[in-house]
This record gives C-alpha cells, sequence and structure tokens, in this order.
C-alpha cells in the first residue's frame, strides 16, 4: 500500500491552467509557459492570482482530517506562524530565542512523558514524526553496533520488531539504512504487536522494538508496560537485552491528558526513546515533530554533529538543515 501511494507521487495532475486573467497582457505576448521559465516579467498580482486560481481545484484543508494533521488554529497563531516564516530554525546564533524555545519545549515534553531529568533533557524538534522516527531508530542501532562490536561480534545483520500496523517511515527506515523489518503479522483479533509477538521475533541481532501508541490502523494504543515487562523476562532469563522505542506520533499528545495513569512512556526503564508528531495532536500545522530520548547515554556522541559556519558551533543532529522555526515557536 505505501509503495503504491508513492508512485502517484511521480504522477503530474492533467489540469490546464489559465494563461493570465482575462484583461491581462502578456510580456512580449503569447501564452505563459508552465514548465520552463517565462522570457520576462510578470506582474506580482498577475503571478499572485494565476497560482491561487490554480489552487481552487485543491480539496479544502479545513474539511481533510483523513492526513492527520490541523487544518485549524487559533488566528494569533496563524500571524504568530507568519511572523516566524523566515527564521531558519538551525541559525541558533542568528535566532536565540527561537533555540530557546525549543528547548523549553523539549523540557516540557520530557516532564510530560515522565523522563528521569526532565531538566536536562535530550531531544530536538524535527519536520515531522517520520524524522524523528528516523533519528530514533539510527540512535538504537548505533547503539546496538556499538555493543556487539565491544563484545567481538559481528554487527552486520541488525533487524527492529515491530508490527505489520506501523507507519510507513519505519519500512523506509529499515530500507534506507539497510536494517531487516521484522514486521509482526497481524491476525483475527489481533490488530497490532503484543507482548508474546514482540519477544518471539527478537533475537541477538535486534536492534530494539517499536510499540505504536496510537495505531492508523485502528487508533489503538500497543501494550508498551506488557512489551516492556515480556522483554525484561527475556533479558532476565539469559536472552537479548531489547530496548523499546514508543511512536507516540498520535497519542503522545493525547494519552497523558486522557489517560494519565496509563504507563507508557518514561516511567518504564526498557523505553529509551519517543517521537510524537505535534502536527497531528499538538495543534500546529504541518510540519513539525519531536523526538526525545530517556538519557545522554541513549543519544549516540557520534550522531551528532557540531556545525561551525554559522557564526558559533552548533550542535545538530537532523537528516535536512535549513527549515523554518515558525512551527516550533508556534
Amino acid at each position: 500500500m505505501g509503495e503504491r501511494a508513492d508512485a502517484r507521487l511521480a504522477v503530474r495532475p492533467q489540469l490546464r491552467l489559465p494563461t493570465r486573467p482575462a484583461g491581462v497582457a502578456a510580456e512580449g505576448g503569447g501564452e505563459l509557459p508552465r514548465y520552463r521559465l517565462p522570457a520576462g516579467p510578470m506582474d506580482p498580482e498577475t503571478a499572485y492570482q494565476l497560482v491561487r486560481d490554480e489552487l481552487m481545484l485543491d480539496g479544502n484543508a479545513r474539511l481533510n482530517l483523513a492526513t492527520f494533521v490541523t487544518t485549524w488554529m487559533d488566528p494569533h497563531a496563524d500571524r504568530l506562524m507568519a511572523e516566524c516564516a523566515a527564521k531558519n530554525m538551525i541559525d541558533k546564533d542568528e535566532y536565540p530565542q527561537t533555540a530557546e524555545l525549543e528547548a523549553r519545549c523539549v523540557n516540557i515534553l520530557a516532564d510530560l512523558w515522565h523522563a528521569p531529568d526532565a531538566r536536562d533533557a535530550v531531544g530536538c524538534s524535527t519536520t515531522g514524526s517520520s524524522e524523528a522516527c528516523m533519528l530514533a531508530g539510527l540512535a538504537m542501532t548505533r547503539r546496538w553496533r556499538a555493543r556487539r562490536r565491544a563484545a567481538g561480534l559481528p554487527a552486520d545483520r541488525p533487524n527492529l520488531v515491530m508490527g505489520a500496523n506501523v507507519q510507513v517511515c519505519w519500512e523506509k527506515f529499515a530500507r534506507y539504512w539497510d536494517v531487516e523489518a521484522r514486521l509482526v503479522p497481524l491476525a483475527p483479533g489481533r490488530t497490532h504487536l503484543t507482548a508474546d509477538e514482540a519477544v518471539r521475533h527478537c533475537d541477538e541481532n535486534t536492534v530494539g522494538v517499536v510499540a505504536i501508541l496510537g495505531s492508523t490502523f485502528d487508533g489503538t494504543y500497543e501494550p508498551v508496560a506488557e512489551i516492556a515487562a515480556a522483554l525484561d523476562r527475556l533479558a532476565a532469563g539469559g536472552g537479548p537485552d531489547v530496548p523499546v522505542h514508543v511512536d507516540a506520533a498520535s497519542g503522545g499528545f493525547v494519552a497523558p491528558f486522557c489517560d494519565p495513569d496509563l504507563v507508557w512512556d518514561f516511567r518504564l526503564d526498557r523505553v529509551v526513546s519517543i517521537n510524537a508528531s505535534g502536527h497531528k495532536y499538538g495543534l500546529v500545522y504541518p510540519g513539525v515533530g519531536w523526538v526525545l530520548w530517556r538519557d545522554h547515554d541513549h543519544l549516540p556522541e557520534e550522531l551528532v554533529f557540531h556545525v561551525d559556519y554559522l557564526g558559533g558551533t552548533i550542535p545538530t543532529f537532523a537528516l535536512n538543515f535549513s527549515r523554518p522555526g515558525a512551527q516550533v515557536i508556534r
């Protein structure tokens, strides 16, 4: 399903674009080209109107809840985002207060998800949960490789255990970074990963188990505490010591308020990282996500780059570089 959806992205909609509004003369005459730069300039109002008219063929975002994103915000939030769209999130020396707000958000989430030390939280904003999952997967894989090499064992066949109901970003992670995706099949009456199935699919090459807090299939929470307890028993019995990442893209901003007694987060010692999607239920337009680690030990230092060409030394752990700070500020 994911591959077919990706294939559709390459199909250009065959729509007829009006060349010019009535009564507006083209520079030099003739039609405006669609797939190359025009020979001359265009009046800004005309350009705006052309693009705006074409976008009328899109669906109404306010009516679209199928893509799991926020489609309405308070007008004051809209205004604040517009004022900050030009700020480059990566340039923390030039925009120190934007960086401070990002750090505060990480602290707030660390406290919300019961990190051992919320004041010394380890995490960052991302362009969405997909990037956040990639970063968490990379951290688990690097830690697994480091442990294997330290023990003199081969580290060339990592695998990641998860239910077949995971979002496509996890399959992308596995394919992009050559990690075997052990997708636990669904069955009648079982629409997500269970503790028994998670343990059954683990071995010495398992870098981690992904537990979903809010499946996109049916909205259910996977039993994170049961999965962690089963993995505890596996390790205590001489089996592999497998960490848990919680993909809380949908539930990370819901469960703490609607089900505060549910134990799924850093209260479980085996949970080493959590991601959430700010643009799903964090009340922010796309795209923004968050990923947090239990502590500094669970984010390998080798993954953090220290960039010095923006005016100072800036630590960064991300798949991209420049991006607007507007969503983080909101």
